[in-house]
This record gives C-alpha cells, sequence and structure tokens, in this order.
C-alpha cells in the first residue's frame, strides 16, 4: 500500500475545454492515464488537490469523475480554484453515491487516514492584499485548522494537502504556515501553478515544513510517490 499525489488533473470530457494548446500539456490524459497505471496499485490512494474537472456545474462532472474513478486506488479529492461545479458536501456525496463513484473520497473539513498518516487539508488561498481576498483566505485557514483538529487524536502524523500554494520563493501565506506550525505538521502537498509559474516553486523544506508541488505538469502526469506503508 502506498500514498501517491498529483493535482490539477483539468479534466474536460463532458467540455470543450482542452489544455493541449498549453505546452507541456499536449496529449496529457492519455499520458496521465498511462503513467497512473504504471505507478499506482489498487490498495493505493491517491490524493487530488483540486482542479479536477472543468465542468460548470456538479452532474457535468460524471464523465470526468468515472475516468477517475476508474484508475487503480482509491481518490481524495479536494477543491481547486476552477472547481465551479463544487457543492455542498450532502450534495456531492449524493451525486457520488448515486452513480456508484465509489472511489472518490472529498477532503472537507475532515480528514482520512492512509497507513500511519493522518490525510488533511483545504483550498487555500491566494495571497492577496485585497479585503475580499482577506475573507476566504480566513474562511481558508479555518477550514484547514478544522481538518487537522479533527485527525489530532487519532495519533498519526498529519499531512497537509491544498490546492494553493502556502509559500513560493517570494512570497508566503503566514496565516496559514502559522497552522502548519502549530499542529507540527511536517509535509505540505500543493498544486496551482502551472508553465513558468513553476519557476517559482518551493520543493524543500522551510522553517521545519517540507513543501512540494504535485500540480500535474510539474509531475509530466506522474503520480508522485509520498510514501509506502
Amino acid at each position: 500500500m502506498s500514498l501517491f499525489a498529483i493535482g490539477d488533473t483539468h479534466l474536460s470530457f463532458s467540455c470543450d475545454k482542452p489544455m493541449d494548446v498549453f505546452r507541456g500539456w499536449q496529449d496529457y490524459v492519455t499520458r496521465l492515464e498511462k503513467n497512473w497505471r504504471a505507478v499506482v496499485e489498487d490498495t493505493d490512494t491517491v490524493v487530488i488537490p483540486g482542479d479536477l474537472s472543468w465542468a460548470m456545474r456538479l452532474k457535468d462532472t460524471l464523465e470526468d469523475f468515472r475516468f477517475l474513478n476508474d484508475l487503480p486506488g482509491e481518490k481524495i479529492i479536494l477543491k481547486g480554484n476552477h472547481d465551479l461545479w463544487w457543492e455542498t458536501m450532502k450534495k456531492m456525496t449524493a451525486f457520488l453515491e448515486e452513480n456508484h463513484l465509489h472511489r472518490l473520497h472529498i477532503l472537507h473539513n475532515n480528514f482520512y487516514e492512509a497507513g500511519e498518516l493522518a490525510l488533511c487539508g483545504s483550498r487555500g488561498w491566494i495571497m492577496g492584499e485585497g479585503e475580499d481576498d482577506r475573507k476566504v483566505l480566513l474562511r481558508e485557514v479555518a477550514r484547514l485548522e478544522t481538518s487537522l483538529a479533527a485527525a489530532k487524536d487519532c495519533g498519526k502524523e498529519p499531512v497537509v494537502f491544498l490546492h494553493y500554494p502556502p509559500i513560493t520563493l517570494d512570497r508566503k501565506c503566514d496565516e496559514i504556515i502559522e497552522v502548519l506550525h502549530r499542529y507540527q505538521v511536517k509535509r505540505c502537498y500543493y498544486g496551482h501553478l502551472h508553465g513558468p509559474a513553476l519557476h517559482s516553486a518551493v520543493n524543500g523544506e522551510v522553517d521545519g515544513v517540507v513543501y512540494r508541488v504535485v500540480s500535474g505538469d510539474a509531475l509530466e502526469f506522474c503520480p508522485h510517490l509520498i510514501e509506502k506503508f
């Protein structure tokens, strides 16, 4: 059993939004499926930290979700900035059940266990300075803390997954980083960054936390192995 992560799958089976027009994304769905099946076994878990589907409505995610559901392993999914289909936990859980998508699980104000790890996280938010951005950021900070607090009593190492990077080479989100330190998080994985923006990604240890970008193109569409159990 192993734990993997890969974000930003940007699937579009039910809408005309191909990512192939961007450099490095040519034939990315085929590459993703081939690489996934080569490294992930059915007993493994894969965390997908946001930007799963270009669909605008939950019902239109069905083909994208079927594609992910049918790949090996259990999948833990988080919200990204482009996941405009995202609904309430109740509606999304019902949708997954109704469509027999039993290998997709939602990480939102909760946590999951994998081996000796507790998988926690939230979407996070941009490191902006506007009042509206700050309100959203504080909500995401609260969701991250709720997730970590829920996992605290299980006695396992908390590992955090975010869509937005909490730190780059030139900026950092003090509010989220403070929560990571308070809950003694040692590993944090994030997506969102693509193309030239990857040059600002932090991949390594900063103040006791190891950060790693796991967006699809950063990994050349091959799930990143976090740990074998």
